[in-house]
């Protein structure tokens, strides 16, 4: 068995998931960069100082994801971490725009039904079917760690206060799919209760990306922080938990 623990970041060839895995590759893991486009991951993985190696990963395809699964098993023959960062705010179809463009896109009254399944498809379904195949590969680990990367937007608490600077903002799409996220990880952190895997979602907060056309105030390797530390948990941490890098935030 390979002797370095085993990270597997999806979408990390750019934006938060590249800074999550470049800090895991500082800290002496394996970390296997998933991206949909094989050339844009072997380059960031080139770009990380460690042992970075790309992995052919498009979260939304069954043979994808089965064939991902079965070249960590071969090469590696277990999975240490699992950080489910991929995800999008629009369709793929869609024009770029700031945040408050992308909330207007997803407006409850006119809300295209077809962006909201993709962002859905990507956001929760995907998070569902890349867990599920790797679970094998983390129950083989000593210590499993799933990390979902959420956002505040998802916390129905948060977005019902009256003072919450962003409310609305989620729209129908990409905030009810960090609401459906954050019951995922619940599920999946009750069903593994038992077993030495620690599921926990992340929010990296309100970060500059391609996502959002760079408008957010946080860097990317402000971003990093939280989902890093919940990937490095120790035995005695948490799972089941929804927080930031201020501390644990309302479901």
């Amino acid at each position: 068995m390979h002797d370095k623990p085993v990270a597997l970041v999806t979408g990390a060839n750019k934006g938060i998931g590249r800074a999550i895995a470049s800090e895991l590759a500082a800290r002496g893991y394996t970390v296997l960069v998933g991206a949909r486009d094989l050339v844009r991951g072997e380059a960031a993985a080139k770009a990380i100082a460690g042992d970075a190696r790309a992995l052919a990963l498009d979260v939304t395809d069954a043979g994808s994801i089965a064939a991902a699964a079965g070249r960590i098993r071969e090469e590696l023959g277990r999975l240490d971490v699992l950080v489910n960062n991929a995800g999008i705010a629009r369709s793929s179809a869609s024009t770029s725009g700031s945040l408050a463009e992308i909330a207007a896109r997803g407006r409850p009254s006119s809300a295209s039904l077809a962006e909201v399944r993709e962002v859905f498809e990507t956001n929760v379904f995907a998070v569902i079917a890349v867990t599920q195949a790797m679970l094998p590969l983390l129950r083989a680990a000593p210590a499993g760690r799933i990390v979902n990367v959420s956002s505040r937007v998802g916390s129905l608490s948060t977005i019902s206060a009256a003072d919450y600077p962003f409310r609305g903002i989620g729209g129908v799409g990409y905030g009810p799919s960090k609401s459906a996220l954050n019951a995922v990880t619940l599920a999946f952190a009750q069903e593994l209760a038992d077993t030495r895997i620690k599921v926990n979602a992340a929010c990296p907060g309100y970060t500059a990306t391609d996502m959002n056309d760079h408008s957010g105030p946080r860097g990317v390797a402000e971003a990093a922080r939280e989902p890093v530390r919940l990937a490095l948990l120790g035995a005695d941490g948490p799972t089941g938990t929804f927080s930031n890098d201020d501390g644990p935030l309302p479901w």
